[in-house]
């Protein structure tokens, strides 16, 4: 439950008072008044050693930074990371890693100008360094004091750079404002840490991957455990006091081969969620780990396709998640064009706002405070972004039509203002990015009734079979497992070394015919977590060709034997 989470009303009414003292003689902690938003940020981190160090030097920033012939910081923002996380690994039945870790990092950002134009530009978008985990306040302060003396030469560098660049156009380059204003905000979080049975899951990725004991055509089977629990905090000039915590745990299973040809093949199942009691249990582990590895040897066995396919082609949940990630997730974030550029955004979508996107039956909303879908736990959730702004729901096609970006506090033409997405990494600046994604159908179907829709299509075209994807890989037109459907009686049939061609942003606007009653939760890890929800999708046509496997070798000579000796 939040424990203190409210807007500074008072403080709305006021303007923001630009910061314009001079440099100090002495590095003393002499206090100025305090502005009332600051005011109210000093009683909202009493108790907390870390955020009490990083107000108290934001104090001292905003009263004593300046230099000669630079202009004082008009504001100033520290972000910290505390980042615990644990990682363990087995191959062949034994541990091969096993590893704790525990590290904070500070981000810095000091921006010189005003909201209209800024230094936020390259070398002036902050500096990032390793704190001391104790809350040691003077240890804290000197590592924070050193990152903003750095950011704050930085900063008047790269404003430099940026008026010198502006002065090569003839026209307004910067027509849109560097940075959005946003109301203070205070929302001081329970931290979190990671609780696990470590020996059990040692003992579990052992175990797990002893099975290949079972599978001698199979070249390497390996299980990892990355579980993480991170607190973030965030201060900066306007007022804004946030702390907040996550924690993700991450099973994933790997297993290849090789086929007789020499193809490679591979099955990677993953487990994420945000909650450690919804890891699947040792038990289900192993059933899935010899599922995994009876489908490696069946693609062994399985044909290769045919030189070339056109025609319907069915994605499971599983599959469509990820053309979703990387088809329509990249391209709905909005971010700010180079100097100069005309174009509202970058990507396949910079010059689709209120153009048509998908079919008219599918829309697309990113609600980051969505806490769970279905009983699943989604990653990508939170209540406020990495710059300090209250998370919302975005709808961003509707009915088919582009009508919104996800942004942060770095404005875009027609959009001044965030709308809670600016996210960012550990120790990295922030950046426009997914929460939680969903795709949504007002047509949707069944996944029987989507795969009887294409055994209908290949009849009436004359094909034999056409196609369903369980699973892709990387890159993303890539099927790991792909069956053929037969016309005849519907019967389905592995096949392998398959590449789509033409899987792109406009066969996802004209090719898509239908859609599931089926949406599958995919929590996708990494620096910044993210979540997409989408259901089977059903496209009227595309091509299957074979891919190029000429380089892949089969080993040189066998395995050692899997008996000791």
């Amino acid at each position: 439950m939040t424990l203190l989470y409210r807007n500074l009303a008072f403080a709305l009414a006021l303007s923001l008072t630009s910061m314009t003292h001079t440099l100090r003689a002495s590095s003393g902690d002499s206090k100025p008044a305090l502005d009332p938003a600051l005011a109210a940020a000093h009683v909202a981190v009493k108790g907390d050693g870390l955020l009490e160090a990083l107000l108290t030097e934001l104090d001292r920033s905003k009263a004593q930074l300046k230099m000669d012939q630079v202009q004082p910081p008009y504001f100033i923002e520290y972000r910290v990371s505390d980042v615990e996380d644990y990682s363990a690994e087995a191959a062949f039945g034994a541990l091969r890693e096993n590893q704790h870790g525990h590290y904070r990092v500070l981000r810095v950002v000091v921006r010189i100008g005003d909201y209209k134009q800024d230094s936020f530009y390259g070398r002036g978008e902050g500096e990032s360094m390793i704190l001391p985990l104790d809350n040691d306040s003077i240890a804290l302060r000197r590592q924070i004091w050193l990152a903003t003396d750095s950011a704050y030469k930085e900063a008047g560098q790269a404003l430099a750079e940026k008026q010198a660049e502006l002065k090569r156009f003839s026209v307004d380059a910067n027509p849109i404002d560097d940075f959005a204003r946003s109301a203070p905000l205070i929302a001081v979080e329970p931290t979190v840490s990671l609780k696990l049975d470590e020996t059990s899951w040692k003992k579990t990725l052992e175990d797990v991957t002893s099975l290949y004991r079972q599978y001698p055509d199979v070249q390497s089977v390996t299980a990892s455990a990355r579980f993480s629990a991170v607190n973030d905090y965030l201060i900066n000039s306007e007022g804004t006091v946030t702390r907040c915590g996550r924690t993700t745990y991450s099973v994933q299973l790997n297993g290849s081969a090789q086929a007789a040809d020499g193809m490679r093949l591979s099955r990677s199942p993953a487990y994420v969620v945000a909650r450690m009691e919804e890891l699947p249990s040792r038990d289900l582990l192993m059933t899935d780990a010899k599922k995994m590895l009876d489908t490696i040897v069946a693609l062994r066995q399985a044909p290769i396709v045919e030189e070339e396919y056109r025609g319907p082609i069915l994605f499971s949940a599983d599959a469509a998640d990820d053309i979703v990630a990387s088809l329509i997730g990249q391209n709905v974030v909005g971010h700010k064009p180079a100097l100069g550029r005309p174009n509202r955004t970058t990507g396949a979508f910079a010059t689709s706002y209120k153009a048509r996107v998908l079919p008219n039956f599918l829309s697309v909303v990113d609600d980051p405070t969505l806490k769970d879908f279905q009983g699943k736990s989604l990653i990508g959730s939170y209540m406020f972004d990495s710059e300090g702004v209250k998370a919302q729901p975005v709808n961003t096609i509707e009915n088919g039509t582009l009508t919104n970006y996800l942004i942060g506090r770095q404005p875009l033409r027609d959009f001044p203002d965030s709308n809670g997405h600016g996210r960012a990494a550990a120790g990295m600046a922030p950046g426009p990015n997914l929460g939680v994604l969903l795709l949504k159908s007002s047509e949707a179907q069944s996944p029987d009734d989507l795969k009887k829709k294409v055994i209908e299509m290949v009849q009436e075209q004359g094909k034999p079979y056409g196609y369903r994807v369980e699973t892709l890989g990387q890159p993303g037109n890539t099927p790991r497992l792909l069956y053929r459907v037969y016309a005849g009686d519907g019967h389905e049939e592995l096949v392998r070394g398959a590449v789509f061609n033409e899987l792109d942003t406009r066969a996802l606007r004209t090719g898509v015919i239908a859609a599931g009653n089926d949406p599958l939760v995919s929590n996708r890890p990494g620096g910044i977590p993210t979540t997409v929800i989408g259901p089977s999708l059903l496209f009227d046509e595309l091509e299957v060709k074979r891919a190029d496997t000429s380089k892949d070798k089969l080993p040189e000579y066998p395995p050692p034997p899997l008996a000791k000796k």
